[in-house]
C-alpha cells in the first residue's frame, strides 16, 4: 500500500497549498466574486473538467524519476512551479505595476501552469494499473485546461481595462 502513496499527487500538493494560503491576497480581479462573473458556461465547465482530470490523474501515476525524460519532467516541474510561484507573488506584493497591469503578467498565473503540467506529464509516464496511457495523453489535458484557463483569465482581464 505505502508504494501506492508516493505518486505524482505529491507533486501537486504544494500548488494546491499556495493556491488556499494566497489565493485572498490577489488583486480583486482574481477573487472568486468577480474572477467567475459573466464568464460563458462552457469555458467553466471545461476548465473545471480538465482541471478535475489533470489534479486526479496524477494520483494514478507512480512517483518515479529513473529515465532521462523523468528528470526532464522533474526539471521542467520545478521551473515552472517557481514561475508559477514568481506570478502570483508578482501580482500580490506589486498589483499595481505595469508588469502586473500588462497582459503577460496579469495571465501568467494561466500559462504558467502548462511548464508544471508538462514536468508532471512527462515524470508519470505509466499509471498504476493496466491501461493505454501514453505521456502525451496527460500533457494534452493540460494543454486543454491551460487554454479554458488562459480564456478565462484574458475575458477577465479584458473586463479590467
Amino acid at each position: 500500500m505505502s508504494g501506492y502513496l508516493l505518486n505524482n499527487l505529491l507533486l501537486i500538493l504544494p500548488i494546491l497549498l499556495w493556491n488556499l494560503v494566497l489565493a485572498g491576497k490577489l488583486p480583486q480581479a482574481f477573487q472568486a466574486e468577480t474572477f467567475d462573473k459573466d464568464i460563458p458556461g462552457f469555458i467553466l465547465l471545461g476548465e473545471n473538467v480538465f482541471r478535475l482530470v489533470i489534479f486526479i490523474l496524477p494520483a494514478c501515476m507512480p512517483l518515479s524519476l529513473a529515465t532521462p525524460d523523468q528528470k526532464l519532467g522533474l526539471a521542467l516541474y520545478l521551473a515552472g512551479t517557481l514561475l508559477y510561484f514568481l506570478a502570483w507573488a508578482a501580482l500580490i506584493a506589486f498589483p499595481q505595476a505595469r508588469w502586473s497591469k500588462s497582459a503577460f503578467g496579469f495571465l501568467a498565473p494561466a500559462y504558467t501552469p502548462l511548464i508544471w503540467l508538462t514536468g508532471i506529464g512527462m515524470i508519470g509516464n505509466s499509471l498504476y494499473f493496466s491501461s493505454p496511457y501514453r505521456t502525451w495523453m496527460y500533457i494534452l489535458a493540460a494543454i486543454i485546461f491551460a487554454g479554458f484557463h488562459v480564456t478565462h483569465t484574458s475575458i477577465v482581464y479584458l473586463k479590467t481595462r
